[in-house]
């Protein structure tokens, strides 16, 4: 994967004595890339984000960089420094949350120590970047851009002004797809440094799943009515999961939901207004998805809110030969 460093010319700060910032060395003698990445959460937090960062933290360690991870603790507790293989976790201690956004001091600090030679910020994320603002580290920043704001679209014109800010040191925003770019209003003003480099996944467990998973597969056919539907991801509004449900209706079978979140009470109640109870179950988290992507006739995936820009699970669910239905989103 290739980063633009530095696209203005030599007489600017663009140096800014990044030439010259030593990086580290490994045992063959060769320079190791330095690569921060600022996210939300970090696994085991379930969400998209959270895997796409996992996966590419994973990978770019592989591949021989020094990769470290700065998050919010998605659990109560003080800041903890943690080892996932190779890649370095810091997930740091949330003090309190306003408007949904996630005050953790410790950003700052680890910002401001940072001797990373690239920050990979994933947005949309106010608390990092506020955090960026109050640190200013010197240091050339990359953006994932993985979805635009849209229910919090009030709040979204209250923070635009420090998140032009920002933007305005970013050196190559990254978005999923060319139709998420184009559609994007807020990226309209910088399409000069948007690159499409869409999401991907480590698709060895779901293309040949071990023994146990096939095995588990078997036992969730036997488990329930077929033909099985599956639906799998954060139970919030833009999943148009209520669809799904509705759904049920004109087909066969039973539906599987995997996952949790705030809107599993209105599902619920759905289910129950449309009498479904015994074709619709709520399995919450599971210890493994792939035996249910391999049991499945076919998953759904109908989402429908530009929060959903890349949904990793249709990949997932390709990559374990379940066939995927989904909507277009404008």
């Amino acid at each position: 994967m290739h980063f633009a460093i530095c696209n203005s010319p030599p007489k600017q700060d663009c140096k800014m004595k990044i030439a010259n910032r030593k990086m580290q060395i490994d045992a063959d003698g060769r320079k190791q890339l330095r690569i921060c990445h600022l996210g939300k959460y970090y696994p085991p937090a379930p969400g998209g984000m959270e895997a796409h960062v996992q996966t590419l933290a994973r990978a770019q360690a592989a591949q021989g960089a020094r990769v470290q991870v700065v998050c919010a603790n998605h659990q109560p507790g003080p800041t903890r420094v943690e080892r996932d293989g190779q890649v370095a976790v810091v997930r740091c201690q949330r003090w309190t949350s306003i408007a949904k956004i996630d005050i953790c001091p410790a950003f700052h600090y680890h910002l401001a120590s940072s001797k990373a030679d690239i920050l990979h910020v994933h947005v949309p994320n106010p608390g990092v970047i506020l955090a960026m603002l109050l640190a200013r580290p010197r240091v050339p920043t990359v953006v994932t851009y993985h979805s635009d704001h849209v229910r919090q679209r009030f709040r979204g014109l209250l923070f635009r002004p420090l998140e032009r800010r920002f933007y305005r040191k970013v050196r190559t925003i990254l978005t999923t797809s060319p139709p998420y770019a184009a559609g994007s209003t807020f990226l309209q003003a910088y399409m000069d440094r948007v690159r499409v480099l869409p999401h991907g996944i480590d698709s060895q467990p779901f293309l040949e799943p071990n023994l146990e998973d096939r095995q588990e597969a078997n036992r969730i056919r036997q488990r329930y009515q077929g033909p099985l539907w599956l639906a799998c991801g954060r139970l919030t509004y833009y999943k148009g999961l209520i669809l799904a449900v509705r759904a049920l209706l004109h087909l066969p079978g039973t539906l599987l939901i995997i996952g949790d979140g705030p809107e599993r009470g209105r599902l619920e109640a759905e289910v129950q207004r449309l009498s479904l109870s015994g074709r619709v179950f709520f399995l919450g988290t599971v210890p493994r998805v792939v035996p249910y992507y391999h049991a499945a006739f076919a998953f759904l995936f109908p989402s429908n809110a530009r929060s959903e820009a890349f949904g990793l699970v249709q990949l997932e669910a390709m990559a374990s030969g379940c066939p995927v239905i989904n909507t277009v989103i404008d």
